[in-house]
């Protein structure tokens, strides 16, 4: 398989790592507290290890796993460290009360990365509209969790969708990296949905095809 690199020590970057470990891949993770890097490296087990703050990835691909709060700062942190990578940002930029977004009206936090991002990285929107929890748990009822992908390289979605597809998943392309903002929406209709229709986090965003 391949190796992927893990920016960030939080849920999804273990509910992720875990899945790629299981499927073969070699996964080495970094943060900013070398000791929660450790932790997580540990909790993911199948060999996955870690690497300093800032220290250039190892991965083709880079899973973006940290706040949007915080992912400026550091794609800007490690800067040419990440020259020629598929950075794969997974976050959503909504403010603290799930009520705005924290992005120019027109742009989205994957375009927002990319114009921190060296100009030879390239941004692929994907997971944003997975929780933890789920991504991590066996499919309910044989159904497949689907991972919807945006980027205008069209490459790099093939490789990041292969990796998606190899960890049981279903990667769906929505197009250009400007389908990114609509992706940040779609979170935030789960939050809507969670908070006033369904009243807990244990379910998924996907599409059902009929006929």
């Amino acid at each position: 398989m391949s190796r992927i690199t893990i920016l960030g020590t939080g849920g999804m970057a273990e509910a992720i790592g875990g899945l790629a470990v299981r499927a073969g891949h070699d996964v080495e993770v970094s943060g900013r507290d070398l000791a929660k890097a450790q932790a997580l490296a540990a909790r993911i087990g199948g060999g996955a290890f870690t690497i300093p703050f800032r220290e250039r990835p190892t991965g083709a691909i880079v899973i973006l796993a940290v706040p949007y709060t915080s992912v400026l700062g550091v794609v800007r942190d490690y800067g040419e460290a990440l020259a020629g990578k598929r950075l794969v940002d997974i976050t959503n930029p909504i403010s603290a009360d799930l009520k705005a977004f924290l992005t120019p009206l027109h742009s989205s936090g994957a375009q927002e990365i990319a114009r921190a991002a060296p100009a030879n990285a390239v941004v692929v929107k994907a997971f944003n509209t997975q929780n933890a929890a789920v991504l991590s748990a066996s499919p309910v009822d044989g159904r497949t969790l689907d991972v919807f992908v945006a980027g205008d390289d069209a490459a790099a979605k093939s490789q990041v969708s292969d990796f998606i597809d190899s960890l049981g998943l279903r990667a769906l392309d929505v197009g250009p990296l400007t389908m990114a903002r609509s992706l940040e929406h779609a979170c935030m209709l789960w939050l809507g949905l969670m908070t006033h229709s369904i009243k807990h986090p244990n379910f998924s965003l996907g599409v059902r095809l009929v006929g």
